[in-house]
């Protein structure tokens, strides 16, 4: 069983309006989770500082799935894959989406505590982007294999699903959004076929509900099936 966090952590800026990493660190040990796929954790002003300095995750027992040396960023597009350990990574690629807005996301094969792809994304708010990137992301999917785990902040919340390769599963969790008073499922999970959910939740914790506008999706996944590495380097989808 592996158990997965996905977090629109607003840049490490709360409710109150402080940046308080070390805030948000407690909320993921709070979920009890063995990877964190993040959206908007990096600034959004060049070269992209972290939300959460490097030398606080790896305090808190976290390593950052790397991405771009070339910057200090912690993620593609605002889009981090955080790991506990045990974990090896195969490979990784950072993928830019198309649409009206810079949108990207970050593909991971990962062995060690268990085969498994994940697929951190964080799409437009347009929902005719939205089907423009879902279709960009589908030979990153069919590329990983089976046993892989698409999820991020969508922007989604009508009751249509976007459109997901043969045998995948979406699972759409209570509202996230916004943190203060959820209303709309925004963040959202998807399984290929190789994969199952056992267990979906929202975590509200008191420092959840305060430490950005959206709430983390918990959630526990069994690998029934095998996973494909990625190929190496920094592909683009445009």
């Amino acid at each position: 069983m592996i158990r997965i966090v996905s977090w629109n952590i607003r840049k490490a800026v709360g409710l109150d309006w402080r940046r308080d990493p070390e805030r948000i660190l407690r909320v993921l040990d709070e979920t009890g989770a063995q990877i964190a796929i993040l959206q908007e954790a990096d600034k959004r002003v060049r070269p992209r500082h972290p939300a959460i300095p490097a030398a606080a995750l790896r305090d808190a027992g976290w390593h950052a799935v790397p991405t771009d040396a070339l910057t200090p960023s912690i993620g593609h597009h605002g889009n981090a894959v955080l790991l506990r350990p045990g974990w090896r990574i195969g490979a990784s690629e950072r993928i830019d989406l198309p649409g009206l807005e810079p949108r990207g996301a970050l593909a991971v094969s990962l062995t060690g505590v268990a085969p498994i792809g994940i697929v951190g994304a964080h799409l437009g708010l347009r929902r005719r982007d939205r089907v423009l990137q879902l279709a960009a992301l589908r030979t990153h999917l069919d590329d990983l294999g089976p046993a892989t785990l698409l999820a991020g902040d969508l922007n989604e919340w009508r009751r249509t699903p976007l459109p997901l390769p043969p045998g995948w599963t979406w699972h759409v969790p209570p509202p996230t959004f916004h943190a203060s008073r959820p209303s709309l499922s925004l963040d959202r999970i998807a399984t290929g076929p190789a994969l199952r959910l056992t267990e979906l939740e929202v975590h509200r914790s008191p420092a959840a509900r305060r430490a950005s506008d959206h709430l983390p999706v918990t959630a526990t996944v069994a690998v029934t099936g095998g996973v494909r590495p990625v190929a190496h380097g920094a592909k683009r989808q445009h």
